[in-house]
């Protein structure tokens, strides 16, 4: 296997870790990988169980129910790539869209389906192994096919929570906390499809007695009111979800606690595995800050990088929720509040 260097680009999502994944993939030492735990989030993956090449496989290879869901159901956030593609195998009304092709193998290539072949002939020759080993030569493959990069970067959306898995199961493991001011975040999630479908899962779930989304089933239409039963089912109108009044402040209290609790889960990484970015000042000082990531995950802080990147990021616009009405940005404030001093003490 290639020896590289593994990094997480972790966070609450909505903090401009997409830009960052773009920027990233731009430099030419640096294997990106874009949205992986989101594409795969089931538990075995980061589990210490075994897993044959074959099973590990199926996990990359089966659609992921929601994603294909929303892909049908025309809720599709930009992070989705692979159905925007001119010409593509997999349909999510007929085929299904593998797992690792929604948005894993697009941000990689222009021919996902290609490199979804060569990944099936080598992926389902391993042997029976941990599925941190598997991760580790899938990296090391996807290096070799794409000129041996030194360094390995993984981002995930709203992946803050998961530090604990991932550093269990990668523990040499680096981890960059990309985070955003916690108003501008909250409105951020207040207008993305995914973002939106928290708060409304979780309404669902205390309707109906339930401790956690998790226990939903389709089965609990039926005890649902009109406007959310759809939902839980094959086809519903994504103006459930976009149109449906959702306090900001919701968003506020989502990201102070996903920020509170995944800075608890990040003081667990040894101190010198891990380091802060925040969004806003890599969007001021964009050269200062992306010398010190390209140092931190091993790489070389190229010329033509920083130029590119430096493009690349000047279309950021920060503070958007200082234009919001009195009535919606004091609440607003009150509920972001938490986090906003947990980052604080944490710096």
């Amino acid at each position: 296997m290639v020896n590289q260097k593994l990094t997480f680009v972790v966070g609450t999502g909505r903090c401009g870790s997409t830009a960052l994944s773009q920027v990233i993939n731009i430099h030419p030492d640096v294997l990106s990988i874009n949205e992986l735990f989101a594409s795969i989030p089931d538990t075995e993956m980061l589990d210490e169980a075994p897993l044959s090449g074959p099973e590990f496989w199926g996990f990359l290879s089966r659609p992921n129910l929601i994603t294909n869901s929303m892909i049908k159901n025309g809720a599709t956030p930009p992070e989705f790539l692979y159905h925007k593609l001119p010409k593509r195998r997999f349909d999510a009304e007929t085929t299904g869209i593998p797992a690792i092709s929604v948005m894993v193998l697009p941000h990689l290539t222009d021919d996902p389906d290609a490199l979804f072949d060569e990944l099936e002939s080598e992926v389902t020759s391993w042997p029976t192994r941990r599925p941190a080993d598997h991760w580790t030569a899938l990296f090391a493959f996807l290096g070799a096919r794409f000129g041996n990069p030194g360094a390995v970067v993984e981002r995930t959306g709203l992946s803050i929570g998961r530090v604990p898995e991932m550093h269990r199961a990668f523990p040499e493991a680096c981890f960059v906390h990309l985070y955003r001011e916690g108003p501008d975040c909250a409105v951020s999630m207040s207008r993305h499809f995914s973002f939106r479908m928290i708060p409304l899962l979780w309404e669902m779930a205390m309707h109906l007695g339930l401790e956690t989304p998790q226990h939903l089933t389709p089965q609990h239409a039926a005890q649902l009111p009109p406007d959310l039963a759809p939902l839980l089912s094959d086809r519903y109108d994504p103006a459930l979800v976009m149109e449906r009044p959702i306090p900001l402040s919701a968003f506020g209290t989502l990201w102070s606690e996903t920020i509170v609790d995944g800075l608890r889960k990040l003081d667990d990484v040894p101190a010198e595995q891990r380091t802060a970015l925040s969004y806003e000042t890599l969007l001021e000082e964009p050269e200062k800050e992306l010398i010190r990531l390209a140092e931190f995950i091993g790489v070389e802080p190229h010329r033509t990088w920083l130029d590119a990147s430096v493009a690349h990021l000047d279309g950021g616009r920060p503070g958007a929720a200082r234009k919001l009405p009195e009535a919606e940005l004091t609440p607003l404030l009150e509920s972001c509040s938490p986090g906003t001093r947990a980052l604080a003490a944490h710096q």
